[in-house]
């Protein structure tokens, strides 16, 4: 009985579903998606902290990548180059292999993508005197 009545007593926005006529409805976020260009431009700041803000230190690197990791793609080139180079910048010479070891295995196995990025990193990677994983005997 008091069950009955607790239930009763709580809003249906409390309980995180409502139901009508028997079927349950789900509240979904109402936030607009971002676009890609969107996504791009914010991780590549991330990664590349402009002048109003302190430099990347390894901690913000590692959880960067981790929630990049935890998504469905492949970070383009251009947000590849902000990460290595924040490497660099914290002379972490190991979490370079691992974001290129992570860009193949998100490539799920495909040669062309891991290959299209590998080209556009080349300048970048020559640059920074780094070598893949394969050059390494690592992959």
């Amino acid at each position: 009985m008091l069950r009955c009545a607790a239930r009763r007593l709580v809003s249906p926005y409390l309980r995180g579903s409502s139901t009508s006529l028997g079927v349950a409805v789900r509240k979904m976020s109402s936030k607009p998606k971002e676009s890609d260009e969107a996504f791009d431009a914010r991780w590549k700041a991330y990664f590349e902290r402009q002048d109003y803000l302190p430099d990347i230190d390894a901690w913000e690197l590692r959880n960067g990548l981790n929630e990049l990791y935890g998504k469905d793609l492949v970070p383009e080139p251009k947000i590849l180059i902000a990460m290595l180079n924040a490497c660099r910048r914290l002379d972490d010479f190991s979490m370079t292999v691992r974001i290129l070891e992570s860009v193949k295995d998100k490539s799920a196995g495909s040669s062309e993508i891991y290959n299209y990025i590998l080209k556009e990193l080349k300048p970048t990677m020559d640059e920074l005197g780094l070598s893949t994983p394969e050059e390494l005997g690592l992959a």
